[in-house]
């Protein structure tokens, strides 16, 4: 099976909810296992986060581009943002690293993504923007059990 959606949304807090809740609706009529969609919902809600915090501090927000794919039992999430980009990203990718202490902020956005992912990648350009590759690959129930 292939299919895949693309998404263009505000860069507000109320949008990461809106976020999260497509996905899910997009894989309500696979069998999945229900961890996974958990796992899904998480990484989704911390992608989408991230654009929206960091991506777009101290600016007006601006659009957030969500895109999913689905071929046969894999599962691609690209989060998209044009905001302040990220500085070292590898920095950014060590846990409890943060640039909003002041928020009470705990740094583990990347940390939390890669461990509920299969592939993340991660790709920036100060001033232009992120963009979160994420690939996934699915367990469906088993039928015949």
């Amino acid at each position: 099976m292939k299919n895949y959606f693309k998404l263009t949304f505000l860069g507000i807090l109320p949008n990461v909810t809106f976020a999260r809740g497509c996905v899910v609706s997009f894989l309500m009529d696979l069998d999945l296992n229900l961890t996974y969609v958990n796992e899904i919902k998480t990484i989704v809600s911390e992608a989408v986060t991230n654009a929206v915090v960091h991506g777009y501090e101290n600016r007006e927000p601006g659009d957030v581009i969500l895109e999913v794919y689905l071929e046969d039992d894999v599962m691609k999430i690209v989060v998209e943002d044009f905001g302040v980009g990220i500085e070292d990203v590898q920095k950014a990718r060590e846990p409890l690293f943060t640039t909003k202490l002041q928020e009470d902020r705990a740094g583990l956005g990347f940390t939390i993504m890669d461990i509920f992912s299969d592939e993340l990648d991660v790709e920036s350009t100060v001033g232009k923007g992120t963009k979160v590759l994420i690939t996934k690959f699915l367990k469906f129930n088993k039928r015949d059990e």
